[in-house]
């Protein structure tokens, strides 16, 4: 079994959004609205493109996988208190389909804890559409404005892909990187 390599493009992305954590907290906490929207979607873009990059120069490996999904979780985190900080006179009707988002969320991460004793890097389709709308409408809501179609188009994606998440952990017996999705692991079963 050969050693996966821990330095490449994809990781060093990964990583730059780890890194810059605590700097969009830093933003957030202080009310540096322009400059966490900039921030946060240079994090946006940079998590759309570590995956490509993995993929397409076949640089994925299992210490990848987690680093981006960790780095997935904190841009999850950042973008709700973003929201919360600077955007919750648009979204005050509405938040409880944040709120409900963010339990599925939640739920989902635990149940890899307490399971797998590790966070989930699963890595399904549904969660890479969903996250493109959720880029999308965050890229939305701190350039442009407030569209609520396009809010309740990515709480619905969020809600479909957190719930096929859990599904996928109660199922699994070890955790698995890379799962696409239901569909794929019953596939896999039937084999």
């Amino acid at each position: 079994m050969s050693k996966e390599k821990l330095f490449n493009v994809p990781n060093a992305l990964s990583m730059y959004r780890l890194l810059s954590f605590p700097f969009l907290l830093w933003m957030v906490l202080t009310g540096r609205e322009n400059l966490f929207a900039i921030f946060l979607c240079i994090n946006l873009v940079t998590d759309i493109l570590d995956g490509l990059i993995a993929r397409g120069f076949n640089l994925q490996t299992k210490f990848g996988a987690r680093l981006d999904s960790l780095a997935d979780n904190g841009t999850y985190i950042l973008a709700f208190l973003g929201i919360v900080y600077f955007k919750m006179d648009d979204l005050k009707d509405v938040m409880w389909m944040l709120y409900l988002f963010l339990f599925l969320f939640i739920v989902g991460n635990l149940t890899s804890l307490i399971k797998f004793k590790k966070f989930p890097s699963l890595h399904l389709y549904s969660t890479k559409i969903a996250g493109y709308v959720q880029g999308i409408f965050f890229f939305t809501l701190f350039a442009v404005g407030y569209y609520p179609w396009l809010f309740y188009f990515a709480m619905i994606m969020g809600y479909i892909s957190w719930t096929e998440e859990f599904v996928i952990l109660m199922r699994l017996d070890k955790m698995k990187s890379n799962a696409r999705g239901v569909y794929w692991l019953w596939k896999e079963k039937e084999r």
